[in-house]
């Protein structure tokens, strides 16, 4: 087992998983969130926030959620340094851009774009619900924090320029994963792509639309 997790095909395995893992929470994540959309001041979301926040299971699998990504980082980081080492020279012809799309052969870039979002992104929300009394101590709460923070253009900008990166990795990224695991086949391949795109595009948009929503105004 040691062997293999440590192997070229091992390393796509774990990333596989943990993007599949990954890519379940960010259903989860979007579904919660949307209840803003209610626009109803917030009450829908902040139950749904405080239902994940309190949760014992909730708190457990977020612990998992944490390691997951890591973990994920991790195998990319470690894949990405193998294959230049393996490589070290550039082809004389590179006709990449025949054989594959652009954001395929940019995973490495779109994912440090999106982890640099990720750290702004819990620092905004996940450190202040977990690690200060700020919502906790009733001095606020998760929705009037939102409105806090995307009241700001630039914040509004960055978060929608980063579902835009999140959406070009997810195209890539879905597809990979099953096939990694060997789920693929002429029957379920073209549903396996249907879907992934699907989600891919609509996940990220739902995203994008909630810190504009609130900068515009159309959520309060």
């Amino acid at each position: 087992m040691n062997r293999f997790l440590t192997s070229s095909l091992g390393k796509k395995v774990v990333m596989a998983l943990t993007g599949l893992f990954l890519i379940s929470f960010l259903l989860v994540h979007c579904g919660i969130n949307a209840l803003i959309f209610y626009n109803d001041g917030g009450v829908n979301f902040n139950a749904g926030a405080e239902f994940m926040g309190t949760n014992p299971i909730i708190r457990t699998v977020e612990i998992i959620l944490f390691i997951g990504l890591v973990l994920h980082i991790y195998q990319a980081l470690i894949l990405t340094l193998g294959n230049n080492k393996a490589r070290p020279v550039k082809y004389a012809v590179n006709a990449a851009a025949e054989n594959s799309k652009w954001y395929s052969r940019s995973m490495g870039l779109l994912g440090t774009l999106i982890l640099m979002f990720l750290i702004i992104h819990l620092k905004h929300f996940w450190v202040t619900s977990r690690f200060t009394d700020q919502i906790t101590g009733g001095h606020t709460t998760l929705f009037d924090e939102m409105k806090v923070i995307f009241s700001e253009a630039w914040v509004v900008a960055l978060y929608d320029l980063a579902m835009i990166s999140l959406a070009y990795h997810l195209l890539h990224g879905f597809y990979s994963a099953f096939q990694t695991l060997g789920l693929n086949n002429k029957k379920y391949t073209p549903v396996i792509k249907l879907v992934g795109a699907a989600f891919s595009i609509i996940i990220p948009f739902v995203f994008a639309m909630m810190p504009l929503a609130m900068h515009m105004g159309w959520v309060k």
